[in-house]
C-alpha cells in the first residue's frame, strides 16, 4: 500500500515495529530506522545507489533485520510545493519497491531536510568529509522524525 495520507498509513502499520526513512539521492540513499515505539528516529547508513535491484536487494535486507512495519520516503517538493521530476522519480521508487515488499509506504515533505542536517552537522563541529559521508543519512533521520512527530499527534487525538 502506497498512501499520502499519513492517518491512512498509521491506520495500515503493524504494533511494534519500527519505521525506516529514506532520502533518495541520485547517488546515494540515505536510511534512517526508529524505535519499535515510534519516538526517535536514528541515522543508520548510507546506500551507494548502483541499480534498482541492487538497492532494493539492500535496503529489503535491512527491513529485515530491524523489523520494520512502514517505510516513509522523503519527497523532493520544489519550494512553492509543487512536484517536479525528482518527485516523480520517488513515486517511481515507491512504485517499484511496492511489488518487492508488503509493508505500508508513504511520503513526508523533505524540503529543507538537508540544510537542517548540514547545519546540525555543522554545530556539532564535524569535518567536511565527515560530513560528506553521514549527510544523507542524517537527512533520512529528518524526514523519519518529521513522520514520527505527526504520528504521535494523530496518536493523541485518536
Amino acid at each position: 500500500m502506497i498512501t499520502d495520507d499519513t492517518a491512512e498509513f498509521a491506520a495500515a502499520l503493524p504494533p511494534m515495529q519500527a519505521l525506516m526513512g529514506l532520502d533518495l539521492g541520485d547517488k546515494t540513499i540515505g536510511v534512517a530506522v526508529s524505535d519499535t515505539f515510534w519516538s526517535v528516529a536514528t541515522p543508520l547508513e548510507t546506500v551507494r545507489r548502483k541499480k534498482f535491484g541492487v538497492d532494493a536487494a539492500r535496503l529489503q535486507t535491512l527491513l529485515a533485520e530491524r523489523r520494520v512495519g512502514g517505510l516513509v520516503l522523503g519527497l523532493p517538493r520544489n519550494m512553492d510545493g509543487s512536484e517536479g521530476p525528482r518527485c516523480q522519480s520517488t513515486r517511481a521508487f515507491a512504485r517499484n519497491f511496492a511489488k518487492l515488499w508488503d509493508g505500508p509506504i508513504t511520503f513526508w515533505d523533505e524540503r529543507l531536510s538537508t540544510v537542517a542536517a548540514e547545519k546540525a552537522l555543522l554545530e556539532a563541529d564535524t569535518t567536511r568529509k565527515r560530513r560528506a559521508e553521514v549527510i544523507d543519512h542524517v537527512a533520512a533521520g529528518y524526514i523519519l522524525q518529521g513522520l514520527l512527530d505527526r504520528l504521535a499527534v494523530i496518536k493523541r487525538q485518536s
